[in-house]
């Protein structure tokens, strides 16, 4: 027999050895609104068909959790696979990226025209069908030369090569009424758990559409990104003429030899952006008649202060005279701070900013005023005034960084000719394979923990603790004013993930496993380890990946 301590109720049971998860979750009586489809066992994720032979504490999930909705999500691609390959025998689908609340996926059609309604009613009928029938999705373990010689049979060459890289001698996959599949994290029990979701056309593409993360009976909100969606054409185009189209070519190049190579288009690249839209504040500056006031936002590590510093530098070589400040100069006084429901501070709150005192300034400013800009001490948590003054000619252009920079009411009295506004994320166009996509929060959520941690900031569980929070607020207050920018900037690097391993695999392993962070800690490892090493000695000091790695000299 077996003890579980079962974490939504506080109690412990006795079972065999070798139970499943989903009977023991079936046995334990707590509120249960929606289905239970994944677990945490040890602080590790498992689906329900894990088996259980030791003493184990385990927590049960629902899709209101990340770790459920990942479960979900997976599942539903694999359904989504199968079903047009049922529908169109030996057609490659290939799941691209998270967007508008959903996926956007493409259709390898033989005669390269884009899906039509008649594609999309006999794929849904499909899903649906299977759906109905409850399908179990099996899991299997393999020897990776086995299991590369499968994928590869099947056509799935992008898979077979990202196995087959990664150094592993054992690999597990699943397979849906025979057909197989890679997924690198488990999936969930059958087909009849995937009740909620949708299917239409995007582009020359489809949108499978998800739940809704709060209410799982409904679909989420579609909310239109088609700037965002620009931005991933054109860097799925680039990976094109590269031939990097996902992180096995990457692994395959960097085995190669061709790690610095990659390094220095993907600098080459960003830099290239950079001056694109220097030239165009300088084009629409006018001689000091037109854009004046450049505002910078993005969701934390994106990049901001690393692009807002050699956005200032081409600014200079175009001739122009950029001025910085942040808006976080602008908090008000700690005391005057708003607070969460449990009586902490709210420092993402837009009313953290004395708006009005910032908006004053600038309207003196782009007036010919001359202003004193206050500078906020973090240590006291008040505003200061220690002699910056400010004052524009007609070569000067000011550059506003913050992550309330786009939000209307911070300059609503400004003219909209005088504003050019930038929006920073990074949109990670390159899959692992064709059918796992790599969610944009998971390059930010590991350039924050190896930023804190090499700083002494925080620990790697800290940053993980409160990454939740920090993504609420930016679901707030940050991506709301996305589609509004005049340009996005596209912060995400080739080879990123593949610097940022070399760092993050120590940091990481500090995190205890008897907490409750050692989930995602572990997770992200194993991400990881599907990324082939490159050392940072060859990413040069005005990187902007620099400014999470440690280095940088701006």
């Amino acid at each position: 027999m077996v003890k579980i301590y079962c974490k939504n109720t506080g109690t412990a049971r006795e079972f065999p050895e070798g139970i499943t998860l989903k009977d023991i979750a079936d046995a334990f009586e707590f509120e249960k609104p929606y289905d239970i489809l994944a677990a945490k066992v040890n602080n590790v994720a498992e689906g329900l068909r894990f088996r259980v032979y030791h003493s184990q504490e385990v927590e049960f999930l629902d899709y209101r959790t990340y770790i459920g909705r990942s479960f979900y999500a997976r599942s539903l691609c694999f359904l989504f696979h199968k079903a047009v390959q049922d529908v169109f025998p030996g057609r490659r689908l290939l799941i691209r990226r998270p967007i508008s609340k959903g996926f956007f996926c493409l259709l390898d059609k033989p005669d390269g025209t884009a899906p039509l309604p008649g594609d999309v009613a006999a794929i849904r009928a499909r899903m649906e069908e299977m759906v109905r029938a409850d399908i179990p999705f099996r899991r299997h373990e393999a020897r990776v030369e086995d299991a590369v010689r499968q994928f590869r049979s099947d056509g799935a060459y992008d898979t077979a090569k990202l196995i087959e890289t990664c150094g592993d001698i054992f690999v597990t996959y699943h397979t849906l009424e025979g057909t197989a599949d890679f997924y690198y994290d488990p999936l969930v029990l059958s087909t009849g758990y995937l009740k909620v979701w949708d299917l239409s056309l995007l582009e020359d593409g489809f949108l499978l559409r998800i739940p809704d993360r709060h209410h799982p009976e409904d679909l989420a909100p579609l909310f239109p990104q088609p700037k965002t969606f620009e931005v991933f054409r054109e860097d799925s185009r680039w990976n094109r003429i590269m031939e990097l189209e996902n992180v096995g070519d990457v692994n395959e190049a960097i085995l190669k030899g061709r790690a610095t190579d990659l390094i220095q288009i993907s600098e080459a690249l960003q830099e290239k952006k950079i001056v694109q839209i220097a030239e165009e504040i300088e084009r629409r500056h006018q001689g000091g008649k037109g854009v004046r006031l450049v505002l910078i936002t993005g969701p934390t590590s994106s990049g901001k202060s690393t692009v807002c510093k050699r956005l200032s530098l081409q600014l200079k070589a175009c001739g122009l005279h950029p001025v910085s400040f942040s808006t976080d100069d602008y908090f008000v006084n700690r005391e005057e701070t708003p607070r969460l429901p449990d009586g902490t501070y709210d420092f993402d709150n837009f009313e953290t900013v004395d708006h009005r005192y910032l908006q004053k300034d600038l309207l003196k400013l782009l007036a010919g005023e001359e202003v004193e800009v206050p500078l906020f001490n973090f240590v006291t948590g008040l505003r200061e005034f220690n002699g910056k003054r400010l004052k524009l000619d007609e070569h000067t252009v000011i550059l506003l960084e913050g992550i309330h920079a786009l939000n209307p009411a911070l300059t609503d009295q400004v003219a909209e000719s005088d504003k050019y506004r930038i929006f920073i994320n990074t949109i990670t166009s390159l899959p692992l394979d064709a059918h796992n996509s790599i969610p944009t929060s998971d390059n930010r959520l590991l350039r924050r923990i190896v930023r804190d941690f090499l700083k002494g900031a925080f620990t790697a569980r800290e940053t993980i603790r409160n990454w939740p929070n920090v993504r609420r607020c930016e679901v707030k207050w940050i991506y709301p004013f996305q589609e509004q920018a005049d340009v996005l900037f596209n912060s995400s690097y080739l080879v990123e993930f593949a610097v940022l391993r070399t760092h993050a695999e120590r940091i990481l392993a500090t995190v205890p496993r008897n907490c409750p962070e050692y989930s995602e800690a572990w997770r992200l490892l194993k991400f990881l380890h599907y990324f082939v090493p490159v050392p940072d000695k060859e990413v040069p000091p005005t990187s902007l990946l620099r400014g999470f790695i440690g280095g940088s000299s701006l």
